[in-house]
Order: C-alpha cells, then sequence, then structure tokens
C-alpha cells in the first residue's frame, strides 16, 4: 500500500479502518469503525457539557461544524487567555498547527468521544519544509503541536504530522515532529502519536529547565528516534510501533529511543509495563541511540527500560548504537530490567545493561516525578 494512504485516512475520518496496514496501528481496538459520535451525532462533546450547558466558566468548545465556541483549536488557544482553560474537541481532523504558549498554564485539552482515533490534531510540515518568507522549518519548527506551558493534560487526543517522505524526494531535513512537549508537569493520557520520524518530542523550555512528563496507556509509532528529547519523561503502559520503509533496503530501519538528557538531570526516560511491537522484519530496529545534541555537548542521554515487551522488530544481540563515535552509548545511561519477549533476548550480555534489583527499587514513576502523581484522578 503506497504511504500516501495515510493522509487519505486523516483527510476522511480520524477512525476509518480501511488503512490500517498504512498506520501500523496493531492494536485490535485501533482498528475499529467509526462510533456514531465521530459522525456527527447529537451530542458532538458528549457527557462533557456544551456551549449551552458549560461546565465551568473557563470550559470553551472547538467544532470543526460550527457547533462550539470555535471551529479551530488555533482560535480557541487564543482566547483561552491565561491559567486553567479547558478544551472540549468535538470530534474531527483539525488541519493546522497550533502553539500552546508558556503563560498559558494548566490547560486541558479533552478529546469528547474518549477515543483518541476520533480526534486528530495533523499538519504536514518536515524540518526541510520552506517556510514562507524563506528558510526552512527546521526540527522543532515542524511541529504540528507545540505545548509550552506547564500543567498541560491530554487525554483522548491524537497528536500526528503526516508528512511522507515519499512524496518530497528533493527534502533531505525528514523530520517530522507530531507534538513538541516542553512544560513541566505535562500529562497525557489514552492518546496517540502518529508520525515517521521524530514523532514525540518530549523536551523542556531549556537546557537548565527539568520538565517532568508523564504518558499513559498511548500509542506512538515511527521509524527513526521517534521518542527523543531532553525531558524525565515516564511512558507507562504505552504500545510502541516501529514502521515498515520501502525507501531502505537493509537493516538498521529506525530506532525507538533517542533520549538528550542534560549531565545534570539524573533522570531521563523511564520506559516501564509497556510493549514494542513492529510491521519491519525482524531485528530491523535498535531500541535506542543517544542523542547529545550540538547545542549541550555536556549531555548524558538516560533510558531505562523494564517490564516491557519487545517483539521481535527489535535487535537482541545489538538493541543499542551511536549517533555519534564521539559519544558512544556504552558512555551513556542506558539500562534494562525485567523485560520479555525475542527483541529482549540477553545474547550478548555487554550489549544489555541490566539494573539490579536495588537499582530497579529507584526506576519507578514515583522516585522520577516526585511529589506530582498525574496518574491519580479519571482518566
Amino acid at each position: 500500500m503506497h504511504p500516501v494512504s495515510r493522509r487519505r485516512f486523516l483527510a476522511v475520518s480520524a477512525a476509518s479502518a480501511g488503512t490500517a496496514a498504512a498506520l501500523a496501528l496493531g492494536a485490535p481496538s485501533a482498528l475499529a469503525a467509526p462510533s456514531g459520535r465521530a459522525a456527527g451525532g447529537r451530542r458532538p462533546f458528549g457527557r462533557h457539557g456544551s456551549p449551552a450547558a458549560r461546565r465551568t466558566p473557563q470550559t470553551l468548545y472547538v467544532d470543526p461544524l460550527g457547533r462550539g465556541d470555535f471551529t479551530t483549536v488555533r482560535d480557541a488557544v487564543t482566547a483561552a487567555a491565561g491559567s486553567g482553560w479547558t478544551l472540549v474537541l468535538a470530534p474531527g481532523v483539525y488541519r493546522e498547527t497550533v502553539v500552546l504558549d508558556a503563560t498559558r498554564t494548566e490547560a486541558a485539552w479533552i478529546g469528547a468521544s474518549e477515543d483518541p482515533r476520533d480526534v486528530v490534531i495533523v499538519y504536514d510540515n518536515a524540518a526541510g519544509t520552506a517556510k514562507p518568507g524563506g528558510g526552512t522549518y527546521g526540527t522543532t519548527g515542524s511541529a504540528t503541536t507545540t505545548l509550552q506551558a506547564a500543567g498541560f493534560t491530554a487525554r483522548w487526543i491524537t497528536f500526528a504530522n503526516d508528512w511522507l517522505r515519499a512524496d518530497h524526494p528533493d527534502i533531505t531535513g525528514t523530520q517530522a515532529v507530531a507534538v513538541k512537549v516542553q512544560g513541566d508537569r505535562s500529562a497525557f493520557h489514552h492518546c496517540r502519536f502518529l508520525g515517521h520520524q521524530d514523532t514525540l518530542y518530549a523536551d523542556s523550555m531549556s537546557l537548565t529547565a527539568f520538565a517532568r512528563q508523564y504518558y499513559a496507556h498511548c500509542y506512538v509509532e515511527g521509524d527513526v528516534d521517534f521518542v527523543f528529547g531532553r525531558a524525565t519523561a515516564v511512558l507507562e503502559r504505552c504500545h510502541f510501533r516501529t514502521l515498515s520503509r520501502t525507501d531502505l533496503t537493509g537493516a538498521p530501519y529506525g530506532f525507538v529511543f533517542a533520549p538528550s538528557t542534560a549531565g545534570a538531570n539524573p533522570l531521563g526516560q523511564l520506559v516501564t509495563g509497556s510493549r514494542i511491537s513492529s510491521e519491519a522484519p525482524d531485528a530491523f530496529y535498535k531500541l535506542a541511540r543517544p542523542w547529545v545534541p550540538s547545542s549541550d555537548t555536556t549531555a548524558r542521554p538516560m533510558l531505562t527500560v523494564r517490564d516491557t515487551r519487545m517483539d521481535a522488530g527489535i535487535d537482541a544481540a545489538a538493541p543499542y548504537t551511536n549517533m555519534s563515535a564521539s559519544f558512544p552509548w556504552q558512555s551513556q545511561r542506558f539500562a534494562e530490567y525485567r523485560n520479555t519477549g525475542p527483541g529482549a533476548r540477553i545474547t550478548v550480555p555487554e550489549n544489555r545493561p541490566q539494573l539490579t534489583r536495588d537499582q530497579a527499587r529507584s526506576a519507578t514513576r514515583e522516585a522520577y516525578l516526585g511529589d506530582w502523581e498525574p496518574w491519580k484522578g479519571e482518566c
């Protein structure tokens, strides 16, 4: 199937089952037919109120069909100045770029149908895409959604970037970010992140800012470094799916994680109770490689993967590799603990650093996130 089907999927219906192969969604529940709520029912905002029955004075309703306060997420964000606003998004495809700046703290975005397939925020810029007025967007500028404010929460939303290499063979800057998250205390529950290269950018506002982020029951897909950045990020009970590629003839197709943790930060990325599946051939993906960016050559990338099933797409014999020979992965902070599946087999022990039981006691969501407990409350 030609990869352009992904764009057709997003343009027609956020929940279409006809292009499942192109999306590589994997989980059977992701292939279900659109719900009645997604098809434009009488209650586009579900149980979350409406403009006529507003949940709170700081709740705004967004619907592309015009039944809310705004038809675009961007316009709703502009109107929601200050702290504590909630946006309820009706089912639909929102083709736009959105920036939630640092002044709009304690915001919440809710997918009204409570099915992330129904609410999709998507655009198609890449790092090498030409900007109006000259230059290119770069990796950060390619993001469909940029979230800078502290205290952000999203539930039941798909964040996507549907830029495709096959459509742009002349562009070499193929990073295409679905969402860049920079704020401290940013939480995502039951969300999806769709893209290819650099899908989920878990970052912070500056080199010295340690942003805590939490992703629970989420789905993330991609090929190259598709979960990356310097945030202290806990990814719990998530499903990561590696995509097939037609532009390469051999392994590796890509890398799941690429942390760039600051050297002064004791905590980087923690993946726990999750699954890594693949539509690519066996052993065609690396689990991770360290990213030491030119803007912070003192970075010491940190990733711990524990209690996670790795399917055969992960290269069990050599799951890590270097992004630069100057910063070998062995000098970084990579570790595993009690993982299962063919991609987690320890066939070359020196290539699979393991935590001890005592060390594992400090590799928990509580230890990483401190007094912030985003897993509590309604999900």
